[in-house]
């Protein structure tokens, strides 16, 4: 499988408070993984440093490419969709204006209204509410849109930081099953930070688990569920 991420000694800072401790990790491109731990562990931090969000040191590299000094500008237009934590839809626009604007870094905008279309098979929520502001919306139907929106970049890599916080277990799973289609259907890799390690482990192929800053496990996630450290490790397994 070809390599997509490649994550190497990563160290992180906020001020002069280190967050991340040498992480070192990769990404095959197709992959669905998960990165788990307690809140404080580093995750949001992780995804942050990926999109030059705070100051790093060590090598990130997206397809072969460096990532170090680059804008976040400039990471969004190599593939790479990140979808903080909260809802990020815009709420005095439409859905239908919501993921207009997720296009408009796109130099090519003849595909534009197919790919809305192709958005709404997975959303068809989304698309029965195509023209009511977004700030109508319910939270798990706002959490929709944004991954939706993100999806107009036509990314290669997704970056989600705590998708399913806050919204019902119900809508939680629906999340995730489109998430998995979306993997498969379109060949979107996906690394999502989730607290719910119970429900991740079901869903993703590969697990790491940061604790503190560092990685403390990493593996396929049926070998990861079996083991009983995970239960110390994450909330939610």
């Amino acid at each position: 499988m070809t390599m997509l991420l490649n994550v190497k000694d990563l160290r992180a800072y906020y001020g002069k408070v280190q967050a991340l401790h040498g992480l070192s990790f990769s990404l095959n491109e197709g992959s669905l993984t998960a990165l788990l731990g307690a809140n404080g562990a580093g995750k949001t931090t992780t995804l942050r440093a990926i999109c030059n969000m705070v100051r790093f040191t060590g090598a990130i590299e997206f397809d072969g490419k460096p990532l170090v000094g680059r804008s976040i500008g400039k990471v969004a237009r190599l593939g790479i969709a990140h979808i903080p934590q909260g809802r990020g839809a815009l709420i005095n626009m439409t859905v239908q204006e919501n993921l207009q604007l997720g296009a408009i870094t796109r130099k090519n905008k003849f595909q534009i209204g197919s790919d809305i279309e192709r958005i709404y098979n997975y959303f068809p929520v989304l698309k029965r509410r195509h023209t009511q502001q977004a700030g109508t919306l319910s939270g798990g139907e706002q959490q929709m849109l944004t991954v939706a929106r993100a999806l107009m970049l036509r990314p290669r890599l997704m970056l989600l930081d705590e998708p399913t916080f806050g919204l019902a277990p119900l809508i939680v799973r629906d999340l995730f099953g489109i998430l998995g289609k979306i993997n498969r259907e379109d060949k979107v890799s996906i690394l999502v930070v989730e607290q719910n390690a119970q429900l991740a482990l079901e869903l993703v192929d590969q697990v790491y688990v940061i604790e503190t800053g560092r990685i403390v496990m990493a593996g396929n996630a049926k070998d990861i569920a079996k083991d009983e450290e995970i239960r110390k490790s994450c909330p939610g397994s």
